[in-house]
């Protein structure tokens, strides 16, 4: 296939590309910067905050996968920060899906990023594709992000949105932050520690983005997490094991909102405990459904 990607550059992305690559696929990056074509992967430039996007350039291809959008745990979440995290997400995806609508030959299929915050704190309640979102701010972040496909939908693509949960990998995301504490002995649960999350390897998540792309049976939101959600404290005591350190430094749920203000209650004292219904039904086999082993890959302790 020929596959456009949007947001190669950050984790999943730098991931994915060489294993789409790998599958035979020919892959063009979608970058905001002066495209350098030089390389074994061509660019296309495009700028969403500005509606730049040429639609001659997306002519050809037969997939594409919409990976880009601000980090929401780059900062916290001041009223500047809470709307670049959304316009970053629907003002690209709006762009992206109508430009592709508008298309003499469209691509067959948009594989379009979300994310579980589409559910919102929801307990130990087991949340499915066909549970309903939560209006908090991620909960509303993420449904606005998945319906800026609509256009795209309504012109007969087939479009996936993924709602991803905790990519587990040391080069970034939660677990490069929990790290350095864990190895140091400090690590612990955070607030009370029963919250659920909802996780998957880096390596299933590239995985079932590919399966997403390939298997024309899916449509609609997938959740792309392990099939064996955990406790935070259950994740902190596993990290410990797999570390040869002790996790029993809890950080109390008041430090935490102190430290991080409303993107440390939302990501990290929120608890969603997410089943990846629709992506099992399809056939997808995890290659890391444990934590443990999951971990163990992650940090070479095998």
């Amino acid at each position: 296939m020929k596959i456009l990607v949007s947001g190669s550059t950050g984790l999943i992305g730098t991931a994915l590309i060489p294993v789409l690559q790998g599958a035979g696929h020919e892959v063009t990056r979608l970058v905001r910067s002066k495209p350098d074509n030089s390389g074994a992967v061509k660019e296309i430039f495009w700028d969403p905050s500005a509606g730049q996007l040429n639609p001659d350039d997306l002519e050809g291809f037969n997939g594409v996968i919409h990976l880009s959008g601000e980090n929401i745990a780059g900062a916290r979440w001041s009223a500047e920060v809470k709307d670049k995290i959304k316009r970053s997400r629907t003002e690209g995806t709006t762009l992206l899906s109508e430009t592709l609508a508008k298309l003499k030959n469209p691509p067959e299929v948009l594989v379009s990023a979300s994310a579980i915050g589409f559910y919102g704190n929801r307990g130990d309640v087991v949340q499915t594709e066909t549970s309903t979102g939560a209006t908090d701010f991620l909960g509303l972040v993420c449904r606005n992000w998945e319906n800026a496909t609509d256009a795209a939908r309504e012109a007969g693509i087939r479009v996936v949105t993924l709602r991803t949960g905790v990519v587990l990998t040391p080069k970034g995301g939660a677990l490069a932050k929990m790290l350095p504490p864990f190895q140091f002995g400090m690590g612990g649960p955070m607030g009370n520690g029963k919250q659920y999350m909802s996780w998957i390897s880096l390596d299933d998540e590239v995985g079932a983005i590919v399966h997403c792309l390939t298997h024309q049976s899916l449509r609609g939101p997938v959740n792309l997490v392990s099939p064996n959600p955990v406790t935070n404290a259950e994740f902190s005591k596993t990290l410990g094991k797999v570390l040869f350190r002790p996790a029993f430094a809890p950080v109390p749920g008041l430090a935490v909102k102190a430290l991080f203000g409303e993107m440390g209650d939302a990501l990290l004292l929120s608890s969603t405990r997410v089943d990846p219904l629709v992506l099992e039904e399809s056939g997808y086999a995890f290659r890391y459904p444990q934590l443990e082993g999951a971990l163990k890959h992650v940090l070479g302790k095998n």
